[in-house]
């Protein structure tokens, strides 16, 4: 019983206890029932302990409670005491100091008196010593002894400024002027002996003296250097000056070495007799120098104004002009190479030691700064001649053996011709001379692209156009060409000023060298359409509308994937570059399907088994196009799934068209829904294009129509397009079986003639789609490789525009230029997207 008594108390006590539980522990089987009268008595004892504690504990607290507020009342007393404790302490500490400070008060007098008489007797004592210095300085200056002057004069200034407030007094003002007076009287009479000793020719003999002098005259502080400095230079200019500009012949722009060598011989005359006599940190030869400068600057200024105003219009010779201006770098530049070396820290206690002396810089060249217009003329001139002689040359010599990396050689020398020009203008001028020149350089970057590449491209072979490997040589130059062009852009915005940094821009001349790549990866895609041509006139050739029944693939496919497979071998075989590879594979692709969509509509009537072997040989051929991704991989290396991913999306183009000519036009419902299924349009010019293409004649296409607006009305057909991008462009006459996409990459009769490659067609077809604008390459027409939304769009591809859309064959350059940007713009942008990937990892 006690063990259940403590089991009980322990559960009452727990702070989750549960009565319910408890009970049935207490009472877990039937024979425990017996207890139940003990339990109760347990239970009423344990309720009345528990009151029995809860009265001592209330008691207990209330005793408590009393406790505290008598201590709480007993620490506020002892608070008001001790704060009357604080105030006493406080004011006894204010009468202390007040008595203190009763006392001290005749002490602080004398401390201020003793301090006055001590600044009496400081300043008596360094008035006396002024006085002194004054009249010893006096007598030294009489005698010349220089050296113990300018030790003296240094004291002598010094206690005159300690005296500057004391003015007021008679005496001090009046030795004050006294001592300004003999500062200036001093000044005089060194600039007097530099003058008779210079004009005497005794300097050798009174050099020492004259040193000596120099330190008198850097005590006496900046104004008096800097006119010593002034005169010396004047007189040792004065010959320089006599003898160059008043004498026109000496004074011409032929002389100009005789300038620099005479002034060369000054500065050996310098080092040689009177370095010594000018302490270090003057730099008396580097102010001899600028004041060289600027007066040959000047004079060179007047020379140039008069030559440019010849009454016989004859204006300055570009090569003397260069010729002048090179020597005069080369004279600057050694005159930096001079200085360059020597310290330029002042030792002058007087002076700022962060004050940097004047640099000869370009003060002299500045002066041809104008007139370099006339040597960037030059430079337009001689690139001028270039450009002619450029279209005459072969792409490559015949004598050498042809490599897939070769470029033309006229593009290195035109890019070594303008290194060689930066080089030089960055040396003759940084400012907007060399911004003529960027804006030259773009100049003959347009013309080099259109008229030789281009040309090369579209003109110069003929008909039979440019050879592969040719065109192989056209990419390569147009790469390297965009390639340099950035770098070129990069260096000169290295050289030039800040200023004109943001005015040079080669971009646009970058974008048509990339354009002309684009252009003659079309033209390498004509060589294979050219190849396959004899497949697909055996495709036309196949009377579709009559077959009945489905084999296995056409016989056609089979020479299509041939050709293009070896056309496409040989090609790729020579590209070096994996973007050009990529760009090239994704053109063909664009270029088979759209082609195969041409010859679909040529090969009208089409009947439902036509219309599924068709089907069949697409998957072929998607089959046969997925392989061109893996030319020129390690054999076994599939094509990466980009590439994949793109042929898959571009042959789904037939899926639609095919799947809907499969449906017979019996019932009429069932075509007109498939219609609505596949190609999901409500365009009854575009039904009646697949009613043309099944070979249904005009009356029964009148009910077929009235279905097919019936069922456009319906509440669930309400969203669908207005017309399909893939039947939208097709153009099916009722009497003329052809088709002309307006789509990029469409292969029309106009481009291939004969069997052979038109240029005529190719460059027109070039032009109008670089006109029509890159957005248009954008879209998700028929043949359009830049799909939105796809994982890898296709650089742009030209030509195959239907005949309507043909522009005029004479375009002028400025739009030939524009064109051939916008497509490089396209093809770069694609570029970065897609083609790094192609032939590596996808």
């Amino acid at each position: 019983m006690p063990a259940a008594t403590v089991t009980t108390a322990s559960s009452l006590d727990s702070p989750d206890y549960d009565p319910i539980d408890h009970l049935n522990a207490i009472f877990s089987h039937p024979s425990t029932l017996a207890s139940v009268e003990t339990t109760s008595d347990t239970l009423r004892q344990y309720q009345r302990d528990l009151d029995e504690d809860i009265s001592e504990h209330v008691t207990a607290q209330l005793a408590t409670d009393t406790g505290s507020v008598q201590r709480i009342q007993a620490a506020k007393a002892e608070l008001a005491e001790l704060f009357k404790k604080i105030e006493n302490v406080r004011e006894r500490a204010i009468q202390t100091e007040q008595t203190i400070t009763e006392m001290t008060a005749d002490i602080k007098r004398l401390d201020g008196t003793k301090r006055n008489l001590t600044l009496s007797m400081t300043a008596l004592k360094r008035l006396q010593m002024l006085t002194t210095a004054y009249e010893q300085l006096r007598g030294l200056s009489k005698t010349r002894q220089y050296r113990e002057c300018a030790q003296l004069l240094q004291a002598v200034m010094q206690l005159a400024a300690h005296f500057k407030s004391y003015r007021s007094i008679d005496q001090i003002a009046t030795l004050s002027r006294n001592v300004a007076d003999l500062q200036r009287e001093l000044m005089e009479q060194v600039c007097e002996d530099f003058e008779v000793t210079f004009a005497k020719a005794e300097v050798s003999q009174r050099k020492r003296m004259l040193a000596e002098a120099c330190l008198v005259m850097d005590a006496l502080g900046e104004h008096a250097r800097s006119r010593l400095i002034t005169w010396y230079c004047n007189t040792q200019l004065r010959e320089y000056r006599q003898v160059f500009r008043g004498n026109d012949e000496a004074g011409s722009l032929d002389n100009i070495s005789r300038r620099y060598s005479w002034f060369n011989r000054m500065l050996k005359t310098y080092d040689n007799e009177h370095a010594s006599i000018f302490p270090s940190h003057w730099r008396v030869n580097e102010m001899l120098a600028n004041a060289f400068c600027e007066g040959t600057r000047d004079d060179f200024k007047a020379i140039l104004q008069r030559s440019m105003r010849r009454i016989d219009g004859q204006t300055i010779d570009v090569n003397l002009l260069l010729s002048c201006l090179q020597e005069t770098l080369d004279f600057e530049h050694s005159l930096d190479r001079r200085f360059a070396n020597d310290s330029r820290a002042s030792i002058d206690t007087m002076t700022s030691r962060d004050e940097k002396p004047p640099s000869s810089g370009h003060l002299i060249s500045e002066a041809f700064e104008p007139y370099m217009t006339l040597w960037v003329e030059s430079q337009d001139k001689q690139l001028g001649t270039l450009i002619p002689k450029y279209r005459q040359q072969p792409i490559r010599n015949a004598d050498e053996e042809f490599s897939p990396q070769s470029v033309m050689a006229s593009s290195t020398e035109l890019f070594h011709f303008y290194r060689l020009g930066l080089a030089q203008c960055a040396k003759l001028s940084t400012g907007s001379r060399l911004l003529e020149l960027s804006k030259t350089f773009a100049k003959y970057l347009e013309e080099y692209s259109q008229q030789v590449l281009f040309y090369f491209l579209s003109e110069r072979f003929g008909p039979q156009g440019p050879s592969i490997e040719d065109c192989i040589v056209i990419i390569n130059t147009a790469d390297y060409c965009y390639q340099t062009s950035n770098q070129l852009e990069e260096k000169i915005k290295g050289r030039i000023d800040e200023e004109f940094r943001s005015s040079v821009d080669l971009q646009s001349q970058a974008d048509a060298f990339m354009g002309i790549a684009s252009a003659t990866i079309r033209a390498l895609v004509r060589k294979v359409e050219t190849e396959c041509e004899p497949a697909w006139r055996e495709m036309r050739n196949t009377p579709w509308g009559k077959l009945e029944s489905v084999g296995d693939q056409s016989t056609y496919v089979a020479l299509l994937l041939q050709r293009l497979q070896e056309k496409a071998t040989e090609i790729i075989k020579y590209m070096h570059k994996q973007q050009y590879s990529r760009a090239f594979c994704d053109n063909m692709v664009d270029s088979v399907v759209t082609t195969f969509i041409n010859n679909i509509v040529q090969c009208k009537p089409v009947s439902e088994v036509g219309a599924e072997q068709m089907l069949l040989d697409s998957y072929a051929l998607k089959k046969g196009l997925t392989e061109l991704g893996s030319i020129g991989l390690e054999p076994g290396t599939p094509p990466p799934q980009s590439f994949v991913k793109r042929v898959t999306t571009t042959t789904a183009k037939f899926d639609p068209l095919l799947k809907t000519l499969q449906v017979r036009p019996s019932p009429p419902e069932a075509l007109v829904s498939a219609y609505l299924i596949h190609i999901a349009d409500r365009s009854d010019t575009n039904f009646r294009k697949i009613l043309e293409l099944k070979g249904i004649r005009r009356p029964e296409q009148t009910s077929l129509l009235e279905i097919f607006t019936a069922h456009c009305s319906a509440p669930s057909n309400v969203n669908l397009v207005a017309s399909s991008p893939l039947l939208g462009p097709l153009q099916i006459a009722a009497s003329q079986q052809s088709t002309a996409p307006a789509t990029t990459g469409a292969a029309d009769s106009k481009g291939i003639a004969g069997g052979r490659f038109d240029p005529g067609a190719f460059g027109s077809a070039l032009i109008s789609a670089a006109r029509e604008g890159v957005d248009r390459f954008g879209s998700p027409a028929l043949g359009s490789g830049g799909q939105r939304g796809s994982d890898n769009p296709s650089p742009p591809t030209v030509g195959g525009l239907a005949p309507a859309q043909q522009p005029e064959p004479s375009v002028s350059t400025g739009n030939l230029n524009e064109n051939l940007k916008n497509l490089g713009k396209f093809f770069r942008r694609d570029g970065a997207v897609g083609f790094g990937r192609f032939g590596g990892k996808s």
